[in-house]
């Protein structure tokens, strides 16, 4: 049975040791940090992923701990509706489409790695400082949170160390410092009673100067009777330095959304509300040529790093594990199993990666203000024929691995709401 070592219990280290454990094998993980905490704010996990939690024997669990999305709606910056589309299983999908806080959904696959690999199978407070390999082995040269040093040995190497990996800059030296994009992102989360019917997405303002998501993470927070939602404002900001735990003011984008009116959410109201606001300048890693270097393989965050737009990035690196678990469970020589797994899933991801790049399905807010020159539209079907969005829609979901239900045949799922029709967001 091989040996394997991961790097990093995020969510693409610890859901892959788990599919690992499914085909028989039973990885190590070394995590830097010394005690996991539920650290972050929201992720959108797509019903693809949801899949995912299902084939992990964990989908009740995961339920249990977030949000069912039902419905996605589109806002220009006056707060008019542009598109809504339905979600997960409104959409006739088998799976749903969920929102939960990162922190959360790792504890609940840490523990869930503790209690089916043993005590042992997590290591804190170990740092990797490099890899060495040769044809028998890879060696981890680690770093103890007490100084102390330490080599380790396996068969196969799996760095799912994120953003900042060690094993990506070692692997492609070229490719390790990230470009910053010129977007910085003010993310944060409310208590507040929930919105519309507690199940839908917005997605507001012209992306051009500055653009929000909005979705519910937790309800009943804490035993608090209201919901947890998490809000993402993008704009434009200098930036000197990459860190992720900066610690930002609401006053900066407040103006962004002075004339936002969506009858159901106060806009302004849950931006000054905020539980806390962080800063997240937006990074840019190229995609790469390769993510194997012989016994060594990138995946998640390390592998493709992706804008947060489309919610993909947390749901392929999950999706990662199950593929790399297969290759290396189907083919006896390991170097040949890592190189399967980048065949099959290195070109798709790279243009994921560059979809996001260029907004993704969230271009169709771009068009409207382009089309209106930034100003209030009396009929949206005029700027942005409902044809012309599904079919966008579609191309997306198709090209992230999760097909519209319906489209191609007789009802896409894209559509406009009431609200959209009678005009009353205008």
């Amino acid at each position: 049975m091989l040996d394997i070592a991961i790097i990093g219990a995020g969510p693409a280290g610890l859901a892959a040791a788990l599919r690992l454990h499914q085909k028989g094998f039973r990885p190590r993980i070394y995590e830097t940090v010394t005690e996991l905490k539920p650290l972050g704010v929201g992720l959108d996990i797509k019903t693809y992923a949801a899949e995912e939690f299902d084939q992990l024997g964990l989908l009740d669990q995961f339920r249990a701990i977030s949000v069912e999305a039902r419905e996605s709606i589109f806002y220009n910056k006056y707060g008019q509706e542009i598109y809504a589309e339905l979600c997960g299983t409104a959409a006739g999908y088998e799976y749903e489409q969920r929102f939960v806080h990162r922190g959360i959904l790792q504890m609940l696959l840490y523990r869930t790695v503790l209690e089916r690999l043993g005590a042992d199978a997590v290591v804190q407070g170990a740092r990797l400082l490099r890899y060495e390999q040769d044809d028998n082995a890879v060696t981890l040269h680690l770093q103890h949170a007490d100084g102390r040093t330490e080599q380790a040995t396996a068969d196969i190497l799996i760095a799912a160390d994120g953003i900042k990996s060690v094993v990506r800059r070692q692997m492609h030296p070229e490719s390790a410092d990230p470009v910053y994009s010129g977007i910085t992102m003010w993310r944060g989360t409310t208590l507040m009673e929930p919105f519309r019917d507690g199940h839908t997405i917005l997605h507001i303002g012209a992306p051009d100067i500055s653009s929000m998501i909005v979705y519910p993470i937790a309800d009943d927070f804490e035993g608090s009777g209201k919901t947890l939602v998490n809000w993402v404002v993008e704009a434009t900001r200098d930036e000197s330095i990459e860190d992720w735990n900066q610690l930002g003011s609401i006053d900066e984008v407040m103006h962004y959304y002075d004339q936002c009116a969506i009858p159901f959410l106060d806009v302004q109201q849950m931006l000054r509300n905020a539980r806390e606001v962080y800063l997240f300048p937006l990074i840019r890693h190229d995609p790469l040529t390769s993510w194997t270097d012989g016994r060594v393989v990138l995946i998640g965050d390390a592998a493709h790093a992706m804008y947060p737009r489309g919610g993909n990035g947390a749901c392929q690196s999950i999706v990662d594990g199950a593929a790399l678990a297969a290759k290396l469970a189907s083919i006896d020589d390991p170097l040949q199993a890592l190189t399967a797994f980048e065949s099959e899933r290195l070109q798709m991801v790279n243009a994921i990666v560059m979809s996001h790049r260029g907004e993704g399905y969230e271009v169709i807010r771009r068009m409207v203000e382009e089309r209106t020159g930034g100003q209030r539209f009396d009929d949206i079907e005029k700027v942005l024929p409902l044809e012309e969005a599904n079919a966008i829609f579609s191309t997306y979901h198709a090209m992230v691995g999760q097909k519209r239900i319906g489209f191609a045949q007789d009802e896409p799922t894209g559509f406009r709401t009431d609200d959209a029709l009678t005009g009353s967001a205008r």
